[in-house]
């Protein structure tokens, strides 16, 4: 192999460095390949019993408001008690639901309002979750390799994204939704005992108890930092406009193409899985709020591409551009956000950070399910699309230190650099204003 093909594999340092991170790692392959099932099997159990694109949609409204209190709340607990006891509980909850889920498929005739109820269910625990874990990685991964880690946790992702609704497509099709709900309560009981395996991870010293004035201290610092702003205003942004999965069914059925609806919820993961499997680059690069704006800016440009073409192929390949555009935003943000927040906040700032990745898609389902009502899926795909390179524009223009962010000048990144004992980049470092 040669050296500049090297160069472009995943780096592998976090897997080899980290057990805590090779356990959280497969664990989550198998959380994801669990709940792509119910993930696929639901919106296509509520289409079934009501033919409404808007009720399909309406799951991601029912699912805001949970999602909204206890991913602000998830944040402050994921600073306030071991990290660990969160991921554990919060896991076997969620299998819980997926067990309600499979109960109510097996009744002689299945009803609506259950499905509903474990969709809050799920974004309540999701929220409470995320936070959690999603500040786990900065305690178990080196500094210098957070960038690294973030390839490797999306390339885990992808593998599940890609074999998973393909596969949970085929299952519904085929079998039905009570093998999909099922599988799913399988994978969880399993997560579960891998979760316990996880050292613990008590919060810093002098941590407070979860309070209102706790998520205010961490909003106050979010909103103080233009860069972290940017993030979440513009992948808040990409996924309300341009996050038309709701409507893959229906898109589906007037391609005339049912066999392709697994492809379809797989297809921007292929995209993201080229991208991680040439993610080598991503340890070297500094400027990575140009990944956050280039890469949202692609996934809207692909996705109203998808909603203009009427081949199915077409159709496909633009969705597996998005999720390469997606994928490169991604690594932006985790890595922008692991390198700048300091330890004492960023359970706090990972509840923002659920709110801005969670909510999008949640509003994004409503907005597309709405709009297909009414226009058909074609057009609400591709006006959505549109409408997210339009909304990026404008936000870059807003928070110009979002493109120009520069891990090897940046102050709070060179603060966080010191405190995990790595170099600090020469030059004053002002103190920190939260």
């Amino acid at each position: 192999m040669t050296p500049r093909l090297a160069a472009l594999l995943p780096d592998l340092a976090p897997w080899r460095s980290s057990r805590d991170f090779r356990l959280l790692w497969t664990q989550g392959l198998v959380t994801y390949l669990g709940s792509v099932m119910a993930l696929i099997a639901l919106p296509l159990q509520i289409k079934d019993l009501t033919g409404s694109p808007l009720a399909v949609g309406v799951m991601g409204a029912v699912e805001l408001v949970p999602l909204v209190v206890f991913g602000l709340y998830g944040g402050a607990l994921a600073d306030a008690v071991d990290r660990r006891k969160v991921i554990v509980l919060t896991e076997a909850g969620l299998g819980l639901l997926a067990a309600v889920l499979l109960v109510n498929a097996l009744l002689p005739t299945p009803l609506l309002w259950p499905l509903y109820v474990v969709a809050a269910g799920v974004a309540a625990l999701a929220g409470l979750q995320r936070p959690a874990l999603d500040s786990l990685l900065a305690r178990i991964v080196p500094h210098d390799q957070l960038a690294a880690a973030a390839a490797l946790n999306a390339l885990r992702w992808q593998a599940g994204a890609i074999a998973g609704p393909a596969l949970a497509g085929l299952v519904v099709a085929y079998a039905g939704n009570v093998p999909a709900y099922a599988t799913t309560v399988v994978c969880f009981c399993l997560s579960v005992l891998m979760c316990r395996r996880l050292s613990s991870v008590p919060p810093v010293e002098h941590a407070t108890k979860p309070s209102l004035r706790g998520i205010a201290e961490g909003a106050r610092y979010a909103w103080s930092r233009p860069v972290l702003l940017g993030t979440y205003a513009i992948d808040l942004a990409a996924m309300f406009f341009a996050f038309p999965n709701t409507v893959f069914p229906f898109l589906a059925d007037e391609l005339d193409a049912d066999w392709s609806l697994g492809l379809m919820y797989s297809a921007g993961a292929v995209g993201s899985l080229l991208v991680s499997l040439t993610s080598g680059w991503v340890s070297r690069t500094r400027r990575h709020g140009l990944l956050v704006v280039f890469g949202a800016a692609g996934w809207g440009l692909a996705m109203a591409a998808a909603g203009w073409t009427s081949h199915v192929w077409l159709v496909l390949g633009c969705l597996a551009l998005a999720g390469a555009g997606d994928m490169l935003s991604g690594l932006g943000r985790s890595t922008i956000w692991n390198q700048t927040i300091p330890d004492r906040l960023r359970g706090r700032l990972a509840g923002i950070e659920v709110l801005s990745y969670s909510i999008g898609p949640q509003l994004g389902q409503v907005r597309a399910g709405a709009m297909a009502g009414w226009t058909g899926a074609r057009p609400a795909i591709w006006t959505g699309g549109l409408a997210c390179v339009a909304a990026v524009g404008l936000l870059t223009t807003a928070l110009p230190k979002l493109l120009s962010y520069d891990a090897r000048t940046d102050e709070d990144a060179a603060r966080r650099r010191a405190a995990a004992g790595g170099p600090v980049d020469p030059g004053p470092v002002v103190g920190d204003a939260a």
